[in-house]
Order: C-alpha cells, then sequence, then structure tokens
C-alpha cells in the first residue's frame, strides 16, 4: 500500500497521546518529533516539514477536546487539516478550451510513465464524453510509437505519429488533423531522458510555443521521494508546468512527492496512477490523500470506483434477486468478477476506515487461491448445477472435482457455505420487518 510506513508511524505517534485530556505543550511537543522524524523519513522536503510541524504545533497546543474526541483525535484532526492544505486543499481539475482542440501536454523524465498515462487519461476523457486523439511527439525512445498505438487501441483513440521526424513539425500537423478530425483534445506524449539536459528542454519549450497548451502535465514516478520535487522545480521553472500527475503509487511510495511539490512549486496534483492497467488513474483529492495516510480510510474513492467499474443492469439485476431470494453460485461467480475490477479485496479494504490494519493481515495470496479455486468450482459445473446445487450428487461432486482440480470434500465446503449464504439473502429480504440484527457473512477468504 502506498505510504504504508509513513501512515504506521504517525498512528504510532497518536496513539501515545489517546489517554490525555488537555493537551500540554510538552504532549505536542513530543508527538510532533515523532511526526518529524516521520515525515523526513518519508522524504518529505526538511523546509516543508519544518513549516508543517509549526503550523500543527501553533494549533494544537492548549486546544480543548472537541466534543467527545480525545487528545489524540484532535491532533489528527488538526493534522488532517494542515496535510489536506499542504497537499492543495481541493481537487483541481483539468482546463478545457472554448475553442478545440484543448491540448494536453505530458511532459517528465524516462520512465515515469508518460505513454501509459496518455492513454489512461484518453479512456478516462472518452468516458466523459470526450473525443481525444493521441500525439507520438517521443521520437527518440525505442518504441515508444508503438507502445502508444498499442494503448490507444486499448482505449479506443486514434494516435498521430509520423515517425521519426521532427517533434515540433508532429505537434504542427497533428493539430491540424484534430480540427480536420472534431477532435476536441490532443494528448502529447513528449520524450523524456534520464536527466534534465537543455536539448530536451529546448525541445519542450517549442512544442509549447508551437501549440499553446492548456495544460502541462508533468508526470512522475511517486517513488522517487524528494528527487521528483526538485524535477518539478526546473520543469516548472522552464515551461510553466499547470499540474502534476503522480504514478506508481500502488508501488512502496514513501510519500516525498506527495506531500512536497504543491507546496515547493504552488502547482497542484491533479491526477493519481495507481497500477499498469489503463483504467487505473484517479482524480488527486487531497482531503482523501490525507485521510488515508492518517489510516483513516478513503469511502468515497471507494464509492467513485464503484460507480465507475460496477456493471449496473448486473446491480439492479442482484437486487431483484435478493429481493426474490433467487441468489445462484452463477451471481456468486459475478461477485468474484467485480471485485477483481475493483482491484482485489486488499485495495477495498484499505479504503475502509481502519481497514488498512485489517488488510495487512490478511493473507492476500491465500486469500487469491482461495477464490481462484472456488471459481474453478463454480466453472466445472453445468449451467443447471450453479442455478440448483441440491442436484449436485456424489458423481456430480467427482466429476466437476476433477473438471477443478479439487477434491468433493472443499466442494461441499463451498456449497455449506452457500447454503448458509442463501439463508443470509433470505434474511436481506426481510430487513423490512425484521431489521439487520444477527447477521452474519457466512464466507471466509
Amino acid at each position: 500500500m502506498a505510504f504504508e510506513n509513513l501512515a504506521d508511524k504517525l498512528q504510532a505517534a497518536f496513539k501515545k497521546l489517546n489517554s490525555r485530556g488537555k493537551l500540554t505543550e510538552k504532549d505536542v511537543k513530543d508527538a510532533m518529533r515523532e511526526v518529524r522524524m516521520a515525515l523526513l523519513e518519508a522524504d518529505v522536503n526538511y523546509l516543508v516539514v519544518k513549516d508543517f510541524v509549526k503550523r500543527v504545533s501553533d494549533r494544537a497546543v492548549g486546544e480543548q477536546i472537541f466534543g467527545t474526541l480525545n487528545a489524540g483525535q484532535t491532533v489528527i484532526k488538526i493534522v488532517r487539516e494542515e496535510m489536506t492544505a499542504l497537499m492543495g486543499g481541493t481537487n483541481a481539475r483539468l482546463e478545457f478550451t472554448g475553442n478545440p482542440p484543448t491540448v494536453i501536454m505530458l511532459i517528465g523524465l524516462q520512465g515515469a510513465g508518460k505513454t501509459t498515462l496518455a492513454g489512461k487519461l484518453a479512456g478516462m476523457l472518452t468516458k466523459q464524453g470526450k473525443k481525444p486523439m493521441l500525439v507520438a511527439a517521443d521520437v527518440y525512445r525505442p518504441a515508444a510509437i508503438k507502445q502508444l498505438q498499442v494503448v490507444g487501441s486499448q482505449v479506443e483513440a486514434p494516435v498521430f505519429e509520423m515517425g521519426q521526424d521532427d517533434p515540433v513539425g508532429i505537434v504542427r500537423a497533428a493539430k491540424r488533423e484534430a480540427i480536420r478530425s472534431l477532435r476536441d483534445v490532443m494528448i502529447v506524449d513528449t520524450a523524456g531522458r534520464l536527466q534534465i539536459d537543455d536539448n530536451l528542454m529546448q525541445e519542450l519549450e517549442n512544442i509549447k510555443r508551437e501549440v499553446a497548451p492548456q495544460e502541462i502535465l508533468l508526470v512522475v514516478d511517486a517513488m522517487t521521494g524528494q528527487e521528483a520535487v526538485n524535477v518539478a522545480k526546473t520543469f516548472d521553472e522552464r515551461l510553466g508546468i499547470t499540474g502534476v500527475v503522480l504514478t506508481k503509487l500502488d508501488g512502496d511510495t514513501r510519500g516525498g512527492a506527495a506531500l512536497s511539490i504543491r507546496a515547493v512549486t504552488g502547482k497542484p496534483i491533479k491526477f493519481s496512477s495507481i497500477g499498469e492497467k489503463l483504467d487505473q488513474i484517479e482524480p488527486f483529492h487531497p482531503d482523501r490523500m490525507a485521510s488515508r495516510i492518517l489510516g483513516m480510510g478513503d469511502v468515497l474513492t471507494l464509492i467513485d470506483k464503484a460507480s465507475a467499474l460496477v456493471d449496473e443492469k448486473k446491480a439492479a439485476d442482484l437486487e431483484q434477486k435478493l429481493r426474490k431470494n433467487q441468489f445462484t453460485l452463477e451471481d456468486f461467480l459475478d461477485q468474484f468478477a467485480q471485485m477483481r475490477k475493483m482491484g482485489g479485496m486488499n485495495d477495498m479494504l484499505s479504503m475502509l476506515p481502519g481497514g488498512s490494519k485489517i488488510a495487512a493481515e490478511v493473507d492476500e495470496d491465500e486469500m487469491n487461491r482461495n477464490m481462484a479455486r472456488t471459481e474453478a468450482i463454480i466453472l466445472s459445473m453445468t449451467p443447471k448445477e450453479r442455478r440448483d446445487p441440491r442436484i449436485l450428487n456424489a458423481s456430480r461432486k467427482r466429476r466437476i472435482a476433477a473438471g477443478s482440480g479439487t477434491t468433493v470434500q472443499q466442494i461441499n465446503q463451498l456449497l455449506k457455505q452457500f447454503e448458509q449464504t442463501q439463508a443470509m439473502v433470505k434474511q436481506f429480504g426481510q430487513m423490512g420487518k425484521k431489521g439487520r440484527r444477527g447477521m452474519k457473512m457466512p464466507f471466509k477468504f
């Protein structure tokens, strides 16, 4: 999980305050010393840490307990508010021109993930009703054009390319093509380098001058920590970036980039990229990220993700089946697919308040093996058997076991759990009359 080490250290620091009544200056000083160390270890910029700790300390000293909150929760409330402000306060949206096409220029070092991000942005904008076109302006990296064509085909966005031609000429021709083909967004994938050099900067300045982009988004590998801030500062001084996209937030991200970039450059983080799949991009919400870092979960992002990925028709059909007590093994199989679309059980748990600790205790590999085994068993059944498992006699079970690579005992265990689930579904149907008391989830992974 991103920020896991930082989150653990911050939560440990606040836990010591939970037994206090009124915060004293010493209480705050001790807690802030641990917060300072946690942020520095997360590779947050030193000056940013110094200013952040001072603001929290000034607010916390002498604070009265708010309602039923204890001292530790009071400090967390202050830290959350200050951390949200540190990362920009609110979500910064893309700016679109009234005279299409809107030009979005992606810049950054080599390996930051610009080409994949171009596809992700195109896919996201297509779902929002836009008509994006991708532009292959990286003419130096081997296979860069081919990679862009691959991601473009996956999100059904056309790719404009002119081979190894001059990048400035490519974007000039691309803009004419975007106007001609009524494409309202033009996403330019530019070249990166292993380090910043003057030739790279001059080329990017020439592209900017040629197409006057509405957005210049710096793509930053979040795993690089504070070095990402130095990169952002240099690019901003030369090009005047409009925002930052953090990639690889699903890795071992310490947090330095996310917590430092806005304070150092004054430019907002607009998106975060959380995996290799082309739908794994999220608008960056500072308040939600602060809650996630502090172990409060991120229920709003979970809801957004569910709304975007869950099949509404299937959800409506399932609701009707629950009401009529018609839940089958086929429906149960569909729930696995929906869960995978949302990133898996651990990702979902980590977005719930306190869920990150539960997720850390879950053996995801074992859970995935159990899920795969359950899927194999159900897929080895005939449609009739899935709809009515009561017909499964000994010979049918042996056939299913052979087909799924499991045992009859494991099939019996699944069927027993399914019977419990059906009983629970029946309770849901009567929930309006009897309430939710005594309900339990029988399936364990």
